[in-house]
């Protein structure tokens, strides 16, 4: 098994980072420059940085904070949040980011994950999925701007087709589990980890450090992602890989500085 990689997220809107409950009911939980160079020291794998409200209120990306949080991020950045072409992903790279997630503008233009794959390799495409359990069919469905539009279109089907236009990875967010500190939703990981071989992040619940195991061990991802618990100090990075550790998932435990 490769090393599973702890990835904290800073959802950010209006240059803060916030935190809600099924994508409502935001909080203010810090400024993003800071947190990053925390998380860096902290011994995370990898940072997510996801402008969350970009798509839904029509504006541009804010290059700048990606910048200046990118200068104190030393470890893989992924940046998220209204990207619409190629040109915005160049931008993207070049103002410090690694990896991009693309989430809304894949599901209107899924031929941008071919070309943005085809330019900048398929290592540095992450498509982003938004997932919610429809009730009455029992069947996962995506939702776009932030979270705030039904498309009705099949998550499980969906993620295997953005596999084959050149995605490199998955991040899987179930807005059913967001902000409820009641695990990730693990049938739905697992039935994309399924289906795809490509790495999936799964995302969305984690309330206990038990939740990380069941995310490895019952979704089969490759990457576990939190925010609020990390961004309030209920557990440390190095809390988290401890814990791993002794339950038998591998996980990167060196260059811990703080926390």
């Amino acid at each position: 098994m490769l090393k599973i990689r702890i990835i904290p997220c800073l959802d950010v809107k209006d240059g803060k980072v916030v935190k809600g409950v099924n994508f409502l009911k935001l909080q203010d939980a810090g400024d993003p420059i800071t947190l990053a160079k925390y998380y860096n020291e902290s011994g995370a794998d990898e940072l997510c940085f996801l402008d969350i409200t970009a798509t839904k209120e029509k504006r541009g990306i804010i290059y700048d904070v990606v910048s200046k949080t990118a200068a104190e991020c030393f470890i893989p950045l992924t940046v998220g949040g209204g990207i619409k072409s190629t040109e915005n992903i160049r931008k993207l790279l070049l103002s410090g980011a690694d990896k991009v997630s693309i989430n809304s503008n894949a599901v209107y233009d899924p031929d941008l994950i071919s070309r943005s794959s085809e330019e900048f390799g398929r290592q540095c495409i992450v498509v982003a999925i938004d997932a919610k359990k429809n009730l009455a069919t029992g069947k996962y469905e995506i939702y776009t701007h932030g979270g705030s539009k039904e498309t009705g279109i099949d998550a499980i089907s969906w993620a295997k087709n953005m596999e084959n236009r050149g995605a490199g990875e998955l991040l899987v967010t179930s807005m059913d589990k967001d902000g409820t500190k009641s695990g990730f939703d693990n049938e739905l990981n697992e039935l994309i980890t399924k289906e795809v071989n490509i790495p999936v992040i799964a995302s969305g619940g984690v309330g206990a450090l038990s939740h990380f195991s069941e995310g490895v061990k019952r979704g089969n991802v490759q990457a576990l992602l939190a925010a609020s618990v990390f961004h309030f100090s209920e557990f440390t990075i190095k809390q988290v890989k401890e814990f791993l550790d002794n339950n038998n998932i591998p996980v990167r435990m060196e260059d811990y500085i703080t926390g």
